[in-house]
């Protein structure tokens, strides 16, 4: 009973957010992965602008490389519910010549993304984009605000950020300038996983446990992919795995897993002593890896 009020405590306040953004800017996106927590962000907007329709668009940052089972539900949820969805895509900025294509053992398009996301917002002149970060997934995201203020080249300031007092949400900006808005910034990946089961939201296949080809990479999980390198003695096998997120095929690992209901998820994640974002090798590049994408104008 207690977790059940604390999650409509904090389903309460990410409705009052949505509003706010709605109130406060002009054209607001939701950027939207076809993950879990853009999947709650997607049913928290129903709910804060029922019995209308979401009044702003979906925007997905396509690497290329992203497992096409999370595509394809992207694809139909959107069907389903009626809305927009903007998809800029990675190849695009490179070959714009914009970015340059990583290669090797660790090569990934995730760290790309910044700059795709960047012309998006320029392109459309958004003024908040509305993310599903959580201070509970790495420490860079731990410093973010609710609503957090980028400049006019999309760079974040940790050491210059508004105060946030209560529930008093400050969307003034300056020209050129916009905003990062964060709806469950307070929640866990148990509170999202809680929500889903609670709300019986459809998410994508891979979340559960599978028959997947894959193989072991610095004791990591990799799916067997044209999108993944892989070197000639990484040696391919069948294994029952599941994602925890969901990615760029390159940068996310899967774990072992039978967990193949949302409530067998859920208890699985108790019990788990590893983040969730300790199966993603784009955080593990440097302690700071995650904290200089921000700077840059990463999501």
């Amino acid at each position: 009973m207690k977790e059940s009020l604390n999650i409509n405590q904090l389903e309460n306040e990410a409705i009052y957010i949505f509003r706010e953004v709605a109130a406060q800017f002009e054209k607001p996106v939701l950027l939207f992965s076809g993950g879990k927590d853009s999947i709650t962000l997607v049913r928290l907007a129903q709910k804060a602008f029922f019995p209308a329709k979401i009044p702003f668009p979906l925007m997905h940052i396509d690497t290329g490389h992203n497992f096409p089972e999370t595509i394809e539900f992207r694809d139909r949820l959107v069907r389903e519910l009626g809305v927009e969805l903007i998809v800029r895509n990675v190849q695009d900025s490179i070959d714009q010549g914009k970015v340059k294509e990583e290669t090797g053992r660790y090569s990934s398009r995730n760290m790309l993304q910044t700059t795709t996301l960047l012309d998006a917002i320029e392109e459309f002149k958004f003024d908040a984009c509305i993310g599903g970060a959580r201070r509970d997934e790495e420490k860079a995201r731990a410093k973010e605000r609710i609503f957090s203020v980028r400049d006019d080249f999309g760079q974040w300031d940790e050491k210059n950020q508004r105060p946030e007092l209560f529930d008093m949400l400050n969307g003034q900006i300056d020209l050129g300038q916009n905003v990062r808005v964060f709806p469950i910034s307070n929640w866990t990946e148990l509170d999202v996983w809680t929500y889903i089961e609670k709300e019986n939201l459809e998410i994508p296949s891979i979340y559960f446990a599978h028959k997947r080809e894959i193989f072991m990479r610095d004791g990591l999980i990799w799916s067997h992919s044209d999108y993944v390198f892989q070197d000639e003695d990484e040696e391919v096998e069948e294994r029952m795995v599941r994602f925890r997120t969901v990615g760029d095929m390159s940068c996310t690992a899967a774990v072992d897993s039978h967990a193949t209901t949302i409530s067998e998820v859920v208890a699985e994640i108790r019990e788990s002593s590893i983040s969730e974002r300790g199966a993603r090798i784009d955080d593990k590049r440097s302690e700071a890896a995650m904290e200089k994408r921000k700077q840059q104008g990463y999501f």
